[in-house]
């Protein structure tokens, strides 16, 4: 009877699958595919847990099998980071016209990135206090094997060092393991690596143009393989989303995420406050927040529903730029940049939170202005080399909490509804690298406004 129902299980799915397939075929919009396969994910989840349980054979075993699609999806957009970041960060310096223009753009962006995340901790703080939650009961709840487990090898990775050494392990002493992601902190070596190709580059075309002009050319080849790969991955969104969703709610416990429902709000209220900030930024700017959220909601919806910043890179840079006015360079530095620097969600809000729910615990008096204060550069400091797909919240908490010396038993209890947060988070850290290029574009003068303010330079997606 499990054998039976598991497969009548990936039979219906499949059905679904080649459902939205339909879709995509009738050239349905990206946007609508992507909701409907959100909504199917979330409704058949639920229908299993319901029927089955949450830990029921039968939903482990037709899971398994459905993850073919979900993990196989996560896999392919992990396998673009690198690339990505790459030809994205190189392809900047090959357009940049001065060298002042990288100071001014590098500094600007690095500035919007870390003082946002900044107030995101402070957002992250206040909220914990709105809720009542400092020294919160699920604090002392058992973690399943299974979250242990993942909690435990993110742990191996940070496991003994400091802030400093954690800045020092950022660099690339081997740049070929780090393209191959072996390390935690491989992604912002990559950035780091890039940084110095570029800046070699603008050298060689200082002292000889001719062979950077053959650079440039060959670059701007690899650069078109890379987006279509891209191109290639991004059809798959909603079959990834449905996969991930239909997993992510036919196995968390419904009682559970009922317990936590007072931290998932918090959470989200958290984040809420953070667009706000975004917001208040935009206007200080003479910016119009209307005409930017509708012009960058394409972006802000994917990474939402795909939880990567990573994956949304190119929609993110193609946004900034045919649709908002930023020019490439800005862009390009600000998206990457984005991708390891000062995420607002995931390592601003979510750290700050954890620790500041933790630490009524082991004695901390957390209306300590001089903790907060400490928890605030603790987590502006620590925002410094998360990976943008999965798993990056977790990585820049156990620093925080490394650092500030607290137990991160409870992390091995959240990571069981980590994707309904990851979502909100995700969102917030990408809009965030694109008001950094914005307001970059904005201060330097290179904002074209006429293209900003047409309704009609919309993108829609990548594909």
């Amino acid at each position: 009877m499990t054998t039976a129902l598991t497969v009548l299980i990936v039979i219906i799915a499949g059905l679904i699958l080649a459902g939205l397939y339909v879709l995509q075929r009738r050239q349905v919009k990206f946007s609508k595919q992507v909701f409907l396969a959100l909504g199917l994910g979330i409704v058949f989840g639920l229908i299993l847990q319901l029927s089955f349980g949450a830990t029921s054979k039968i939903i482990t075993n037709a899971i398994d099998w459905l993850n073919i699609v979900g993990g196989g999806y996560v896999a392919l957009l992990q396998m673009l980071i690198t690339p990505l970041i790459f030809v994205s960060l190189v392809g900047a310096f090959i357009k940049l016209k001065l060298s002042t223009n990288l100071r001014r753009i590098g500094s600007t962006v690095l500035v919007t990135l870390l003082a946002t995340t900044a107030i995101a901790a402070v957002l992250g703080v206040l909220s914990v206090f709105l809720f009542h939650l400092q020294g919160a009961d699920f604090v002392k709840a058992t973690a399943s094997k299974a979250n242990l487990a993942i909690l435990k090898e993110h742990q191996t990775a940070v496991k003994g060092l400091s802030i400093p050494q954690q800045i020092v392990s950022f660099l690339p002493s081997n740049i070929f393991a780090d393209f191959a992601g072996t390390r935690a902190t491989s992604t912002i070596a990559v950035v780091i690596f890039s940084a110095f190709v570029g800046v070699a580059f603008l050298g060689i075309r200082k002292d000889h143009p001719e062979e950077a002009a053959v650079f440039a050319k060959g670059f701007e080849a690899i650069h078109q393989i890379v987006s279509r790969l891209v191109h290639l991955v991004l059809q798959l969104t909603p079959y990834g989303i449905f996969a991930l969703m239909t997993k992510a709610t036919a196995t968390d416990s419904i009682e559970l995420i009922a317990n936590l429902g007072v931290f998932i709000i918090a959470v989200y209220i958290a984040l809420i406050g953070v667009l706000l900030l975004h917001t208040l930024i935009l206007v200080a700017h003479h910016i119009n927040p209307v005409i930017y959220y509708r012009k960058a909601w394409p972006a802000l919806l994917f990474a939402f529903t795909s939880r990567t910043s990573a994956g949304t890179l190119p929609l993110n840079v193609e946004i900034q730029t045919k649709s908002l006015g930023v020019d490439t360079p800005t862009a390009n530095f600000a998206a990457s940049f984005g991708l390891t620097i000062g995420q607002n969600g995931c390592a601003g809000v979510y750290p700050a939170m954890i620790a500041t729910i933790i630490a009524p615990t082991v004695g901390i008096n957390v209306f300590s202005l001089q903790y907060i204060l400490t928890i605030i550069a603790v987590v502006t400091l620590a925002s410094f080399g998360v990976a943008g797909v999965g798993g990056g919240s977790i990585f820049s908490t156990l620093i925080v909490l490394g650092t500030l010396n607290l137990p991160i038993g409870v992390l091995g209890v959240l990571i069981a509804i980590d994707p309904i947060v990851d979502m909100a988070r995700t969102l917030a850290n990408v809009n965030d690298s694109i008001l950094a290029g914005v307001i970059t574009a904005k201060r330097g003068g290179t904002l074209d406004e006429t293209v900003f303010d047409d309704a009609t330079h919309v993108v829609e997606s990548t594909l």
